[in-house]
């Protein structure tokens, strides 16, 4: 497929971009800065200028593509990272205005250009536990995508918009739009550095529900839903199957979510942050986990 993807220079990014090519895509990075990566295409630009957004979508990616004389190629996939990734690296107000009018349009544009399949990140601050201001619990255990949105940082904010905004262009076009509420991004070199620490001490991951996704993991989310056609608009949680913190999930539970609803046993140390629903709908079956990154039982 030719996969018009923005943000894949950034922490997501520049793990899922390298995937998708290793399965045979072609893709355009559109970025602020370039990824330096094998036979990625990269295109500078700002996101929240439309004219940058509709010109890069609908111009020649690379010398290649001029030889055949047929004319500029469409794209047959956006996938749309690119954001300020959480609160207080800008302005509250600073986060809101790029991460909601980006979103807008890379969605007008895609869609009016005719391409029909739309895969955007939302993240697990929808739920409005992880930039909190104090401690918010989720209503029920595991987190599934029922589960109400109720944020409160203008990060996740953006996010519960530029869903809302996903689901109208949606119901307009007809396309497939796809959004993907993705849990704490770890890239592999983080295992080492950050994960013993977690085990020690499981408080430290209480704001991410205490799930994490492998970058590896993630970019194998987003091949899933470029092969899933004619779902309309969905939003999947994506995380591993595990917790990232060593005790079992019932004595997670126990200790941080007495009076929680439990929905399910929690069997081992199953996720609080439901996989379920990309896993029946989509195929999705994440391989990575952390015991084995660091070499434990």
């Amino acid at each position: 497929m030719r996969i018009f993807f923005t943000g894949g220079s950034g922490k997501a990014g520049r793990h899922v971009v390298p995937w998708l090519i290793e399965q045979g895509h072609r893709v355009t990075n559109f970025d602020l800065v370039p990824l330096d990566a094998p036979d990625v295409h990269n295109l500078t630009g700002d996101l929240t200028d439309a004219g940058q957004v509709w010109g890069a979508m609908s111009q020649h990616a690379d010398f290649d593509e001029l030889e055949d004389g047929k004319g500029v190629k469409p794209y047959d996939a956006v996938v749309h990272f690119a954001a300020v990734p959480r609160v207080m690296i800008r302005t509250d107000a600073e986060t809101y205005r790029v991460n909601v009018l980006s979103t807008y349009n890379v969605l007008e544009a895609a869609l009016r250009l005719g391409i029909r399949k739309v895969i955007f990140a939302s993240s697990e601050t929808t739920y409005g536990i992880c930039f909190a201001d104090g401690e918010v619990k989720p209503l029920y255990v595991p987190v599934d995508e029922d589960h109400p949105t109720v944020p409160h940082d203008s990060y996740a904010m953006s996010k519960v918009v530029n869903e809302a905004t996903a689901k109208s262009f949606q119901a307009r076009t007809g396309a497939d739009v796809y959004g993907l509420r993705i849990n704490n991004v770890i890239e592999p070199h983080e295992y080492a550095e950050l994960f013993r620490a977690f085990a020690e001490d499981p408080a430290l991951r209480r704001r991410n529900i205490f799930g994490y996704i492998d970058a590896r993991d993630l970019g194998h989310m987003v091949e899933c839903c470029l092969q899933t056609d004619g779902l309309g608009y969905e939003v999947f949680n994506v995380a591993n199957r595990d917790t990232s913190v060593a005790p079992p999930s019932t004595e997670i539970a126990d200790r941080f979510y007495d009076g929680v609803e439990r929905r399910s046993g929690l069997d081992g140390r199953e996720t609080f942050y439901s996989i379920a629903k990309a896993q029946k709908m989509i195929g999705f079956s994440p391989k990575y986990a952390w015991r084995d990154e660091l070499g434990l039982t």
